[in-house]
């Protein structure tokens, strides 16, 4: 099935990307979602601003979904970022992953969001209450 990929300026919905990949067929369902927190390196974060570069995040989303379903036989995969201001306890992730057993399915997970954090062109801006810094994955 093809993956289900969105980006957006738009809150994410845990409930509808877990509709996207349940499927009679799975019997693991994993669900990762990295939320903005209020601190990060010995500063207080006010806020996160993520800038993406569309088309090719997604194109990179979609190898790094293609290595998954090779690698673990990963029958179903959802992936939303969020893209501009966040604030603190919005959801800037969720990688839902969905496969016949529930060993693939943590370790599917996990290496999207680790590949993804480290290959696609989205960025991140931390804005703290004593400035602002653009962060690596």
């Amino acid at each position: 099935m093809e993956p289900f990929i969105l980006l957006t300026h738009e809150p994410l919905k845990r409930d509808e990307l877990i509709a996207e990949v349940s499927h009679a067929s799975v019997g693991g369902i994993v669900v990762f979602e990295g939320v903005v927190r209020d601190n990060a390196r010995g500063k207080s974060v006010r806020y996160l601003e993520y800038d993406v570069y569309p088309e090719m995040a997604e194109q990179q989303i979609r190898a790094i979904v293609a290595e998954a379903e090779r690698r673990w036989g990963v029958e179903r995969v959802a992936v939303a970022h969020r893209f501009g201001r966040l604030e603190i306890g919005e959801a800037s992730v969720i990688i839902v992953v969905a496969t016949p057993h529930r060993g693939e399915a943590f370790e599917a997970c996990r290496y999207i969001i680790d590949t993804l954090k480290t290959t696609v062109p989205i960025w991140k801006k931390e804005v703290a209450t004593n400035g602002e810094e653009w962060v690596e994955g």
